[in-house]
């Protein structure tokens, strides 16, 4: 017998918050760089290029704003009615230009955004659902709540990046344009402005940077386990009303919630301080343009709309160097958002790291760096296992070792064992699910392979729809269709439910054993050459059971059967035995014997 190594479970890597750094603004750039350098950049360009045309537009039309201002200002003050009212229609005439500017330019960087978010959303669902990474996600925890992180911190990572870069963008014209009209009006202004902007932002940057960014990380992530820790027990709500496990479920609902409220708790006092600051910061710029500008206005030497034309272009060069000062709760959330999202493209996207993690590794678990025995998963005319030897994925413990097997055509395999022996496992070993191990596993095509797990997954959609699952289409008619449910004990279904366009909740308007009869349909319809059935009649009895093993039997396939109950052992020509340790024995169907 084999030794057992030791157990051995991989830690998991400790969860730390991004900074504003380096790292962050690499992280930012190896997400977005593909966006405008991959398949749709002439549009992404365009559309960059027709927002800068229109902020530049709008920029214009703000300076010439800000100087009708200043003019009505002198205006009123001189009591001059004719040059009153030519400031007036002047302003008017800016105000019909640049309001149309304003609103297109809003619905553009939207657009835009939306357009942005679409192509980067796919571009994860294509790592994700390649090469069965949500499974490999799902099976080794390495990250939490990825679907949280496509559906949300995508909109949000396309939805902040645009509005970031054209407020830089536009803070830059900004700065140029009305830092001309400033240093013309009082130099000392200009000088005032450069050490308070810059002091700042320093101070925003030094006091508020990581603990705001820290807690904005946490937040999404507590949000998200809150979420769906509701989801679960939506999912699960007869098996929690069987079991009247309110109370429990309640308790843990709870605790998830507390996570979140005391985080969003911290969140909030941080930010009540970041308040402070940029309140006192913005609000002493109403104060100070007046000190400076009061000596020539109260000399006479500098009219009165002139004094407000500073004023108006000084609070704008304010705004363009402070934009830091002033974003910096939302460019907070932003950077958390980005860190969440670099975490699940490192492990889904094509050049992550995710690939090179997954090939590194004694086996799962064990220390990177060492070379990991994988089983080679190949295709061939039969099923076939040479050599194979199986561990559990992320541990060291030892299922299968050295099991050599061939099934011909139309032979029958049954797999038993006490519980826990590695059937199941098995059986994912063999559908190219768990590969920690070695040996190799031969296999038909893909298209002549189908797996009946013990709970059949009813996806949402038409009756139709169930039946040819995972196809989205097929070339039997409607009568084959209704010959194959009545040849699984579903004759009636369809006319009961309202016919194979009938739209409804399978999942919990079937039975477990009728959902168990309609995966039977599924393989009728699909025809494979191979089947692998865990358990797949376990709801059934044995009248039913014995039927659609008949059926699958008189199709010619492939069996390969985990199952407990004697009645299913006629229709298997061998039978495989796990007795543990990774110890196994294989023989005849004929005279074995159950255990009771």
């Amino acid at each position: 017998m084999p030794t057992l190594p030791t157990l051995r479970l991989a830690a998991k890597p400790r969860l730390k918050p991004p900074k504003l750094s380096m790292a962050a603004w690499r992280q930012f750039v190896a997400m977005a760089v593909p966006y405008w350098r991959g398949d749709e950049r002439r549009k992404a360009w365009t559309l960059l290029a027709v927002l800068i045309a229109l902020m530049l537009a709008e920029t214009h039309f703000a300076v010439r704003l800000n100087t009708q201002t200043g003019e009505l200002t002198s205006a009123l003050a001189a009591r001059d009615g004719d040059r009153f009212w030519d400031a007036v229609r002047a302003c008017l005439v800016v105000l019909a230009f640049a309001v149309p500017i304003y609103a297109f330019y809003y619905y553009m960087r939207d657009a835009f955004a939306n357009h942005w978010r679409r192509w980067l959303t796919r571009r994860f669902l294509d790592g994700y659902f390649g090469e069965r990474r949500y499974y490999d996600l799902q099976k080794n925890g390495d990250i939490d709540n990825p679907d949280q992180r496509i559906s949300e911190d995508i909109n949000t990572f396309t939805g902040r990046s645009i509005h970031f870069l054209l407020i830089f963008l536009g803070s830059v014209m900004q700065l140029v344009a009305f830092s001309a009209v400033l240093w013309s009006i009082s130099k000392a202004l200009v000088a005032f402005l450069a050490v308070y902007a810059t002091v700042g932002t320093v101070l925003a940057l030094g006091v508020f940077g990581a603990p705001l960014i820290g807690l904005n990380f946490w937040q999404l992530r507590r949000e998200a386990d809150f979420r769906f820790g509701l989801m679960r027990v939506r999912e699960n709500a007869e098996s929690i009303a069987f079991y009247r496990g309110e109370p429990q479920e309640r308790s843990r609902i709870e605790r998830l919630f507390d996570a979140a409220y005391h985080n969003y708790w911290k969140l909030i006092r941080k930010q009540r301080t970041l308040n402070l600051f940029q309140r006192g910061f913005t609000q002493l710029t109403v104060v100070v343009p007046s000190i400076i500008l009061a000596q020539p206005v109260l000399s006479g030497e500098m009219e009165v709309g002139r004094a407000v034309q500073a004023g108006g272009a000084f609070v704008a060069v304010l705004s363009a160097v402070s934009v830091i000062v002033e974003n910096f709760e939302s460019l907070s959330r932003f950077v958390a958002g980005i860190g969440r999202l670099d975490a699940l493209a490192r492990l889904v996207l094509p050049g992550g790291v995710g690939a090179a993690v997954r090939g590194q590794g004694g086996r799962d678990g064990a220390p990177a760096g060492t070379a990991a025995p994988r089983i080679d998963w190949r295709e061939g005319d039969r099923l076939r296992l040479d050599a194979l030897t199986l561990y559990t994925p992320r541990t060291d413990r030892l299922l299968v070792k050295d099991l050599n097997l061939t099934l011909a055509p139309g032979d029958g395999l049954l797999i038993t064992g006490v519980s826990g022996s590695g059937k199941s496992s098995l059986l994912r070993a063999i559908a190219g699910l768990w590969r920690t191990g070695s040996g190799t596993v031969q296999h038909p095509p893909l298209a002549d392979l189908f797996f009946l797990p013990q709970r059949p997954y009813m996806q949402p959609g038409t009756l139709r729809s169930q039946l040819i699952y995972p196809a989205t289409e097929t070339e039997l008619d409607d009568d084959r269709l209704l010959a194959i449910l009545a040849e699984v004990q579903l004759g009636d279904l369809a006319a009961q439910v309202g016919g194979l366009d009938a739209e409804d909740d399978w999942e919990k308007l079937l039975s477990v054993g009728e959902q168990q009869r309609l995966a039977f349909a599924r393989v009728l319809v699909r025809q494979p050459k191979v089947v692998i059935l865990d358990e797949a009649t376990s709801a059934l009895d044995a009248r039913n059971e014995a039927v659609l093993y008949q059926r699958l039997r008189d199709s010619g396939a492939t069996l390969v059967s985990v199952a407990h109950r004697p009645g299913v052992l006629r229709f298997h020509s061998q039978v495989l035995c796990l007795v543990g340790g990774g110890q196994w024995r294989l023989q005849p169907a004929e005279g074995f014997q159950f255990d009771v």
